[in-house]
């Protein structure tokens, strides 16, 4: 059943997670984990995974019709989405939530972009998610040592009108090893301060315990990616490989099974809070 962030997000304690969407056969993986494990899911479609497709609409398409025949409640999102125009047309592609990224932009200008598309997104019924500083593994500002400042955050999402915000927590992006350990006192600090949910990127390389940890402190959106990744792309390789030549249908078939099985089990441990 097609739903959206700002539903998915009423849990006062537990955490929603959002897988990225690549190819249509990730769409249907997550799809298929998250009715494994009874569990509401959002699909979530990256600006550079529009850009691959060259336009939003056909992945779109794909999504939204999966989400609309689902057993559990699937919300679209378009995530780190640098465009304002491509942010309004997601909401008339049945998308229910999105994240402007301005992160790159000197604070000031931040906040005024970020206020504007903010304003006209909720004008469509948008959820909107911004970022204070920019993720890590992305030569941002969530390298090691840079955190995002409670009293900051605050004012930024005051400014904006935001409704969910990304935090610099120590985390970073396409991590393949699950090393990284979130701030949590930090966390705490900014779930205190900030009036809004928080939104954890780069959660590919942190352990599940601490997944747990960071959303005991205050984290309430999960970002997953690279995690998805991996498990399509070494299925995918094994069985184009085994069947060099043939049809590679087998072999997309056992890759999205391989995401399914890893949203499943994670799902577990972002949603219910158990490993």
């Amino acid at each position: 059943m097609l739903s959206d962030a700002a539903t998915l997000l009423q849990h006062p304690a537990r955490a929603v997670a959002a897988f990225n969407v690549i190819t249509l056969e990730f769409a249907e993986g997550i799809v298929r984990g998250a009715e494994a494990a009874g569990l509401p899911v959002l699909l979530s479609v990256s600006h550079n995974a529009v850009r691959f497709h060259g336009a939003l609409a056909p992945i779109a398409a794909g999504c939204r019709a999966l989400a609309e025949a689902a057993s559990v409640p699937v919300g679209l999102h378009l995530d780190h989405c640098e465009d304002a125009a491509l942010v309004l047309e997601s909401a008339r592609l049945g998308f229910g939530s999105a994240m402007f990224d301005a992160s790159t932009l000197p604070y000031d200008q931040n906040v005024a972009e970020t206020a504007r598309v903010t304003a006209a997104a909720h004008e469509l019924g948008l959820w909107v998610e911004a970022e204070l500083g920019e993720i890590g593994g992305k030569d941002g500002a969530h390298a090691p040592g840079v955190r995002t400042d409670p009293a900051e955050a605050a004012a930024f999402v005051a400014a904006t009108g935001v409704d969910g915000l990304a935090v610099a927590v120590g985390t970073s992006h396409a991590m393949t090893e699950r090393t990284t350990v979130p701030d949590t006192a930090l966390i705490a600090a900014l779930a205190a301060a900030v009036p809004v949910p928080l939104v954890l990127h780069g959660s590919s390389g942190v352990a599940d315990d601490a997944i747990r940890a960071a959303i005991a402190a205050g984290i309430r959106k999960v970002n997953v990616g690279t995690q998805v990744s991996a498990a399509y792309s070494s299925a995918l390789e094994a069985g184009l490989v085994a069947r060099r030549g043939a049809d590679p249908r087998a072999a997309l078939a056992a890759a999205r099974d391989d995401i399914a099985s890893t949203v499943e089990r994670l799902l577990g441990v972002i949603s219910r809070g158990t490993p």
